[in-house]
């Protein structure tokens, strides 16, 4: 369920972790009655479906059957790993993660901290070479860096040999397989490995963390590649890092803006020049994973590239890819420098104040969205502005619900001079989101559950822990009772009567479980409960319960002497039985 962390220890986190606040932090939540809502931040709506409850600590969305507790939404949400999320967590609340157990019965839980170490000593290899390479200090000074911020970046040298890294890393050939799957050194057909990086400037790139996830090689002179990146590893997926979002969160506690440029050399010069809110994607166009990242953390992303046409259709793909990100609050503009400039050339014949100046005046996503569909489609006629609106309304309705969008519709109403009334464009994206309904993703339909006795007492015990947490124990013989699912109430009304648990903690004890699965589904329904007296109902179903178990001995013994095949004891049983139906008046 938990991997090596102590459970304890996810339970303690999740008492800690107000989930409510957590999600308000990246979806802005309105209250509803003892929840609060939103427009679910996993598939796009119109009405807001997605509940979150502070009382159970879990979320649930009616919508797309997204659900689950703070450790759920951070790996959802945020793209994380199970463990990424706790790390995430327990930093959030100044926790270290206790040690795991020394079980090695599954994969080593050591790998993927001796991938950081490895990569953080081949880093501090690299930062050794630069201060013995005249070159390539050199180059650096030509830049115009300073040591400080070499020092800030962790910036190193990989000298020009085939093996300098190798002869100080490998000690077996286990080591030298690491290195291998993080791309540090690649193997020949004969065997042998070797460097991948000899003779550049080297920037480390880290994660949230800080904790350093592969390389960017920039070579000294014009050879090629000019840059060179560490491949995709089990800890580095270039489409969802940054390269300098780490020094900038270390900066900026909440930066006001985050400007995304092109290259390494870029944001460490924009740095070097105060501004120090830069990050490069990594060699790859600028994802709807990094655009979700930024938007995370911080309130305006400016996008600047080449002002040629290459620069132009990078910032496309940007824009695409930042739509659906792009609530009310979130701003997102664009700015295109002369074709003689990059970021790093232009804040050094300009200036910051220049520089900033052009960022303070970066053309808005809207102002960028109507004139490349204006550049690309004819107006002339109806026919043609048709071709506009259609265009326009398929990107304008990737945008969730609120005054950014109903902006863009005013627009471009205006734009294609079907003045302010608006009605044919809303028809236009009334129909495309009818054409565009989509079928759930598989697994994620929230279908209608027969409500058995046993699964409402499930469903009550999972919605309401700390008052089946008062409820007396129920005898172990009910284990016998034939009714599906006996079993997991029992141990579920054990769990939450041993300490006391939320619903998000106690599914958390279940995940990745085919009974989780299950107990989420039943922990998202509405009106489980007939009445609000909770504990009655719930006591009277375990009444209930006991009842049919009863009624299954009593058969069950019966049987058995009509066979002549019972005990003394059974033959007690028995009498027992039926004089306590009896007195019932059963």
């Amino acid at each position: 369920m938990a991997g090596r962390i102590p459970q304890s220890f996810i339970e303690d986190l999740l008492a800690r972790t107000d989930i409510v606040e957590l999600i308000d932090s990246r979806v802005q939540l309105k209250k509803a009655g003892k929840n609060y809502q939103a427009c679910c931040p996993f598939h796009n709506e119109k009405s807001p479906s997605f509940s979150v409850s502070p009382d159970k600590q879990f979320y649930h969305c009616f919508g797309c059957g997204a659900h689950g507790n703070a450790i759920s939404f951070m790996m959802e949400y945020d793209g994380l790993g199970f463990r990424d999320a706790i790390e995430e967590l327990a930093d959030l609340h100044g926790l270290k993660i206790p040690e795991e157990s020394q079980d090695r019965s599954g994969p080593d839980p050591q790998v993927a901290r001796d991938h950081y170490q490895l990569l953080e000593q081949a880093n501090q290899f690299y930062q050794s070479q630069l201060r013995q390479a005249p070159a390539a200090i050199d180059y650096l000074k030509g830049r115009g860096l300073s040591g400080q911020v070499v020092k800030q970046f962790a910036i190193g040298y990989a000298p020009p040999g085939w093996d300098g890294l190798r002869q100080l890393l490998v000690r077996n050939r286990q080591s030298e397989e690491q290195l291998e799957t993080l791309g540090m050194l690649i193997k020949k057909e004969q065997g042998r490995s070797y460097d991948r990086f000899r003779d550049r400037i080297m920037f480390p790139i880290r994660d949230r963390r800080g904790r350093i996830i592969g390389f960017g090689g920039r070579v000294l002179g014009d050879g090629t590649p000019k840059y060179l990146n560490s491949p995709e590893t089990p800890i580095f997926h270039k489409g969802k890092e940054l390269y300098g979002l780490y020094e900038v969160r270390q900066a900026h506690k909440e930066p006001a803006r985050i400007l995304i440029v092109e290259g390494y050399m870029d944001v460490v010069a924009l740095a070097q020049y105060g501004v120090d809110y830069a990050v490069a994607s990594l060699g790859t166009s600028t994802t709807a994973e990094h655009m979700h990242l930024l938007f995370r953390t911080t309130a305006q992303v400016i996008c600047c590239y080449d002002g040629d046409n290459a620069g132009r259709e990078a910032a496309w793909r940007a824009l695409e890819n930042a739509l659906p990100c792009l609530q009310d609050g979130k701003e997102l503009k664009f700015v295109f420098l002369p074709p003689e400039h990059d970021p790093d050339s232009f804040i050094r014949a300009e200036g910051k104040a220049a520089f900033e100046q052009a960022l303070d005046q970066a053309q808005s996503f809207s102002d960028f969205l109507f004139e490349r569909l204006a550049r690309d489609l004819a107006l002339e006629g109806d026919a043609g502005k048709h071709e506009l609106a259609n265009k326009a309304i398929a990107l304008i309705r990737r945008v969730p619900e609120g005054f950014t969008r109903e902006g863009l519709i005013t627009r471009l109403s205006s734009q294609l001079r079907w003045g302010e009334n608006e009605k044919r464009l809303k028809e236009i994206l009334a129909r495309q989101e009818r054409q565009a309904q989509e079928p759930r993703p598989a697994g994620t339909k929230v279908g209608k559950i027969k409500l058995t006795l046993v699964r409402r007492a499930i469903a009550l015990v999972v919605q309401h822990p700390a008052i089946a947490a008062e409820l007396p124990p129920l005898p172990d013989e009910l284990r016998a009772l034939k009714q599906p699912g006996i079993g997991f109430l029992l141990q579920l009304l054990a769990q939450v009567q041993a300490r006391p648990l939320t619903t998000g903690q106690l599914l958390e004890q279940w995940r990745g479980t085919r009974e989780g699965d299950g107990l989420a589904q039943l922990a998202s329904l509405e009106e489980v409960a007939i009445g609000e007296h909770i504990r009655e109902e719930l006591e009277d179903t375990c009444a209930r319960l006991i009842e049919l178990y009863l009624q299954q001995r009593l058969d069950e013994l019966q049987e058995k002497g009509s066979q002549g095949r019972l005990s003394t004891e059974e033959t007690q049983e028995l009498m027992l039985l039926l004089s306590e139906r009896s007195q019932r008046g059963g």
